[in-house]
């Protein structure tokens, strides 16, 4: 079957114009356009609107979307699974928030009562996903699945005053590191020693157990990721540098 513009549009959901943008952009083109210079599309364009519909409300540009549907090794099977993952794991996000307001607006009523970490549980959700969307692959490559799954579980279990005390002593760590550095400080020194020790106690917050190869490889990816560098390195630059040469001399020393 085939469509104009307006009856693609009206199936799509998008405007005519935008359908005609996307064929100024390449991104789109009918499959043929009559002698009187009408644009037809058939099944190929279909399927190919559906994908880039999909990556849109995933929020990619569409000069990436190009990119990846033009791509010679471009597998819509695949495509579709990883858009239905997405979409389930947003699914469950908004699952989560749905069922934390409407705790909240039944607390607000009297008619019951919320922990303070309940009331927190599906922003920490949600930072889990983000940082194993960030990190996780790395993480994952290099130490494996479980002390991964441990790290999240830990993160997870930790009430509100826990996130906070975790948070205010990466904070101390990041404002440590600025000191150290603008001072010249060796890492292998007492102060490079004494950072390197509170950033294995940050690591191991949520009641993980202290394990000197990861926090070595972890220290590591500081140099290597440039997320990680830029994390670091924000304010003071050899930051990131700086923490890593000091836990390397801090778990030789056995800490």
């Amino acid at each position: 079957m085939e469509y104009t513009v307006k009856a693609l549009a009206d199936l799509s959901g998008i405007t005519a114009r935008t359908l005609r943008w996307y064929d100024h952009l390449g991104l789109l083109k009918p499959g043929r356009t009559t002698g009187a210079g009408y644009r037809l599309y058939g099944p190929a364009e279909v399927d190919r609107l559906q994908q880039i519909l999909f990556y849109r409300e995933l929020g990619l540009r569409l000069e990436a979307i190009g990119a990846i549907l033009d791509d010679p090794g471009f597998d819509r099977q695949a495509a579709l699974e990883s858009h239905l993952r997405a979409l389930v794991e947003r699914r469950e996000r908004l699952e989560d928030l749905i069922l934390t307001v409407e705790h909240t607006l039944r607390e607000a009523k009297g008619e019951i009562s919320m922990k303070d970490e309940e009331k927190f549980r599906a922003f920490q959700k949600k930072a889990v996903e983000e940082n194993e969307a960030r990190y996780g692959k790395e993480v994952r490559a290099k130490y494996g699945d479980r002390p991964a799954d441990e790290a999240n579980e830990a993160f997870l279990s930790m009430d509100q005053a826990g996130h906070e005390a975790w948070e205010a002593l990466g904070e101390e760590i990041k404002s440590a590191l600025s000191a150290a550095v603008q001072a010249g400080e060796d890492p292998a020194g007492a102060e490079g020693q004494r950072i390197a020790a509170l950033h294995g106690k940050w690591l191991c917050f949520g009641g993980q157990s202290y394990d000197p190869r990861r926090h070595r490889g972890i220290a590591e990816l500081y140099v290597t990721d440039e997320r990680f560098t830029a994390y670091y390195d924000g304010e003071t630059p050899g930051c990131a540098a700086f923490l890593r040469d000091a836990v390397l001399a801090y778990t030789k020393t056995g800490g």
